[in-house]
């Protein structure tokens, strides 16, 4: 065998080694992006999880804020209207 054979039979030997290496990439590649996909889909059900608690309790906190508020407001209207009807009697001698 000449110089040339020589090489040409281990450039052949290396290009089906480099083949078999970037099909062994590929598939590690394809596995990992599964992989990923996989995790990235575990990650977001955990989210969604945690934000149905969160906005549950958060809810519930914001009703129970929302009803004392309501319960405060209603009491300072009926003294502002006890105050009013008391400076109406002391001004003019009757309630409006």
């Amino acid at each position: 065998m000449g110089n040339l054979t020589t090489d040409m039979t281990r450039l052949r030997g290396e290009v089906d080694a480099l083949r078999s290496d970037r099909g062994a990439l590929m598939q590690e590649l394809a596995r990992g992006a599964k992989d990923l996909a996989t995790s990235v889909s575990a990650m977001q059900a955990e989210f969604a999880a945690a934000h149905k608690a969160m906005a549950k309790k958060d809810g519930k906190a914001r009703a129970t804020f929302v009803a004392r508020l309501s319960k405060q407001v209603g009491r300072m209207k009926k003294e502002n209207a006890a105050d009013r009807a008391g400076a109406a009697r002391a001004w003019f001698g009757k309630a409006k």
